[in-house]
């Protein structure tokens, strides 16, 4: 009977282990040339940015923090240098459970950070360089048309600009409906889609996963949707 008991209680401690690992994420890496400042991490809470944890940093840019998550969401690496007021400082990735390295150089903290160990953060990366892509096309557009003193010619400007922007919607749309299980899809459709007919907001959120669905960002989305039809 003592065995009995002895092997159930170890049972019990594994699943115990296992699911105070499930939701952790462990964040850490360096950031090259750093030697004195405070790393925050940072995330939104009911619209405001809250740090959850922070770090000095003196020596050396080595760095990891810890915590627990309902569900995969963005976060926000922001570094407070001594004397220097750049603001170079933010770094933005989509955190989850799990190990994620972020590597990156004290002067060039955001434009040369390498995310690594983020599944959700791959294809957030993925969905922003597309992004990208359209709004430096909307700068050139805007540029052409300010500098154009031909009024034909600026029509034609503007119907290239209206085409960037449905292709720019399109695109969205699109990435939500083949991305159902994507952490990353209510988020962009709730930050990037209120443009959009709440008609496709709604076919995005009937399609995704349950897990995804009952996430953070999907109970967002969902409760978004219910308002919009009151």
């Amino acid at each position: 009977m003592k065995q009995v008991i002895g092997v159930l209680s170890c049972f019990i401690l594994v699943l115990s282990c296992a699911k105070k690992t499930d939701d952790l994420m462990q964040v850490s890496g360096n950031i090259d040339g750093l030697k004195k400042g405070v790393l925050y991490l940072q995330h939104v809470e009911d619209s405001v940015l809250v740090t959850v944890d922070s770090l000095a940093l003196r020596g050396d840019g080595i760095f990891s923090f810890e915590q627990r998550l309902e569900s995969p969401e963005l976060f926000y690496l922001y570094l407070k240098k001594a004397h220097d007021k750049t603001i170079n400082d933010h770094i933005t990735f989509f955190g989850e459970p799990g190990e994620i390295i972020i590597n990156s150089t004290w002067d060039q903290f955001e434009t040369q950070a390498k995310i690594n160990g983020s599944k959700s953060h791959k294809e957030y990366a993925e969905y922003l360089q597309m992004i990208n892509d359209f709004n430096k096309r909307d700068l050139e557009l805007a540029q052409a048309a300010f500098s154009e003193t031909d009024s034909l010619k600026v029509d034609s400007i503007e119907v290239l600009a209206e085409r960037n922007f449905v292709g720019r919607y399109r695109y969205l749309l699109n990435f939500g409906l083949t991305h159902p299980n994507s952490h990353v899809t209510p988020y962009i459709a709730l930050t990037d889609g209120m443009e959009a007919n709440p008609i496709y907001l709604d076919s995005i959120h009937g399609i995704l996963s349950e897990e995804v669905a009952n996430s953070k960002y999907g109970k967002a989305l969902g409760n978004y949707l219910k308002r919009s039809e009151e």
